[in-house]
């Protein structure tokens, strides 16, 4: 069997946030690729890969996946953690393209083979007006996706107050428009009602609160739009106030999707086993990549809750590819989150994964089924990007707190 000879980071895209990671065996030719991207900490999962994580593994066998994935997670004492399942996962997927190249087989054919044609993703349609929101989803309906997600302007569109408009302490911190969970209360259903008096219930629609609210609002947005038959209301709620599902569960029947943020089994193994949630949405790298992400689809399987694998803008092809594989052979499956790349972005990932309308395509290649131009993605990158950090938008209210995101 092969044995790990090299571990090697990647950073590309043009703001740096992409990190690759390629695993090099001693068969001349045999290597695999992983993810190990995180658009605000990709330095971080680096130096963990490359002084923590490289030289304990060199020199094992390469097909030893599951001990090598167990191990891992241990070997800093303190685990599940956002940076080591970063680091973890792209070293996880990379073995399983490797697994796969050595077995001559797709990795969706390493997991049991495929009970689907094709995945289904899901859309992500927006506007600043309602009309310009009509506008966006019709365009996905016509192209022929199945499941169209609607947002009002950015995540908490609908919320956002004026500064001007806005009742603010004299001391005000923040200058700029404030989220106000009542306004949110009272737009977010109101859109609703107006796609639905436009397009009728025959288009399959989602919304994304992006933890936005407080927990006693979250429950009564929950309530507010039973009636918009929601194919799923995604991230309700913050990993911190997970409880509250409970509440939601007892109140109304919107179908839950969460787990975007979810790095640690305690946050989704309550809501998969006691039926409160009925999509989880962890990113296969945050995870900790395919070995636990096929677990958690089986848990999944077993309590009638399906996956809904995260993928967002800042995400990378390779963690694309990973998802389909296990949407392909799992039979707990429910929807994919799309993602759009630019060209010259899908032009360093040979074999990536084909989205055409609203299904996404793999291939029957050997392991994951891509590769990586390397000298493509060292182009790409813009070094002045790459030394800017990178942090995520602080929304707040009138008082000046901070909304989590």
């Amino acid at each position: 069997m092969a044995k790990i000879n090299e571990i090697r980071c990647i950073r590309t895209r043009a703001d740096g946030t992409w990190l690759i990671v390629k695993v090099l065996t001693d068969q001349p030719g045999l290597y695999g690729i992983g993810s190990a991207s995180d658009h605000y900490q990709a330095g971080v999962v680096q130096a963990a890969i490359e002084q923590h994580m490289a030289p304990r593994l060199i020199g094992r066998e390469a097909g030893h996946i599951e001990d090598i994935w167990q191990s891992s997670l241990t070997s800093g004492y303190w685990r599940n953690g956002s940076i080591l399942n970063t680091a973890i996962a792209g070293v996880d997927m990379a073995l399983w393209d490797i697994k796969g190249k050595e077995a001559g087989m797709p990795v969706y054919q390493l997991l049991g083979g495929p009970c689907r044609s094709a995945v289904a993703c899901y859309a992500h349609a927006g506007g600043n007006t309602l009309e310009e929101l009509v506008e966006d989803v019709q365009r996905y309906i016509d192209e022929g996706w199945p499941v169209i997600r609607c947002q009002f302007g950015p995540y908490g569109g609908g919320g956002f107050i004026p500064h001007d408009q806005a009742i603010k302490p004299r001391n005000a911190w923040h200058q700029g428009p404030v989220f106000d969970d009542e306004a949110y209360l009272e737009n977010i259903p109101k859109m609703f009602e107006y796609l639905r008096n436009k397009l009728g219930f025959g288009p399959k629609l989602t919304h994304d609160v992006h933890e936005h609210l407080k927990p006693h609002n979250a429950v009564a947005l929950a309530k507010l739009l039973e009636p918009y038959r929601l194919f799923f209301l995604e991230d309700l709620l913050s990993p911190e106030q997970v409880q509250w599902y409970r509440l939601v569960r007892q109140q109304c029947t919107t179908p839950q999707a969460m787990g975007e943020l979810f790095v640690n089994p305690h946050e989704y193994v309550p809501l998969i086993t006691e039926r409160l949630i009925d999509y989880v949405r962890i990113r296969i790298s945050k995870g900790g990549g395919i070995t636990p992400c096929r677990k958690v689809a089986a848990l999944c399987e077993i309590f009638g809750v399906q996956t809904a694998w995260q993928e967002g803008g800042d995400n990378d092809p390779v963690n694309q590819m990973a998802a389909a594989h296990l949407d392909l052979a799992s039979y707990s499956f429910g929807i994919q989150e799309e993602n759009h790349f630019r060209p010259e972005e899908l032009e360093l990932f040979p074999g990536h994964a084909e989205q055409v309308g609203g299904y996404m395509y793999a291939n029957d290649k050997p392991g994951l089924g891509m590769d990586l131009d390397e000298e493509k993605a060292r182009k790409l990158l813009s070094t002045e990007s790459l030394a800017t950090p990178k942090y995520i938008t602080e929304d707040r209210r009138a008082d000046g707190s901070v909304v989590r995101p």
